[in-house]
């Protein structure tokens, strides 16, 4: 998931990037115009990488939840595991 999401990321960056240079050579705008334009650009480019930011941290956050509660439940199985072993040993001990 994680180079799925890096890979979408490439893509938009490098989308930037070629938006930018042909805005810049076939926009019939003035130079403020343009200035403007790119900066508009640049400021949706940081907002939306604060928001994927924001994204997987969030799926970070949910598989590292999920982690604990499958580890939890491993633990858990492995501790009543155990403690039937530790009965049936006794057990077998008091029938000798």
């Amino acid at each position: 998931m994680a180079s799925d999401g890096g890979s979408k990321f490439s893509y938009f960056l490098a989308g930037i990037g070629i938006g930018s240079i042909l805005a810049l050579l076939f926009a019939p705008r003035s130079g403020e115009e343009t200035r403007e334009f790119l900066r508009e650009r640049t400021q949706d480019g940081r907002d939306y990488v604060k928001k994927q930011g924001r994204v997987l941290r969030d799926r970070a956050e949910e598989y590292a939840e999920k982690g604990k509660e499958v580890a939890g439940r491993q633990r858990e199985s492995l501790e009543a595991a155990l403690e039937a072993g530790k009965r049936a040993y006794q057990d077998e001990k008091r029938k000798m």
